[in-house]
């Protein structure tokens, strides 16, 4: 026997998604592709194709979500980049 109503099903799976959150780097003209590549590769764990891929929309469109996750994962990934002289938001 449930005790959840489809109610109950739809609300925890809203709270389920909205602890998603986006790592979003942005362009800059500073930092070269091979740098913004090798960070993503070492401190997102992309492959190389990945980051390869990421960095390219990131010069191109601006910006980039370049991982998902909890706040928490992707606030201390944020800071590593930021770090390296990256734009980066958590969002």
């Amino acid at each position: 026997m449930s005790y959840f109503t489809q109610n109950d099903t739809d609300l925890l799976e809203v709270a389920i998604e909205s602890d998603v959150y986006n790592l979003v780097v942005y362009n800059d003209d500073i930092n070269s592709f091979d740098f913004v590549i090798e960070t993503l590769i070492e401190i997102c764990e992309h492959t190389p194709l990945q980051a390869e891929q990421c960095t390219i929309l990131i010069h191109y469109k601006g910006k980039c979500a370049v991982r998902t996750g909890s706040f928490d994962v992707m606030a201390k990934m944020r800071t590593e980049i930021c770090n390296r002289g990256i734009s980066a938001e958590v969002e």
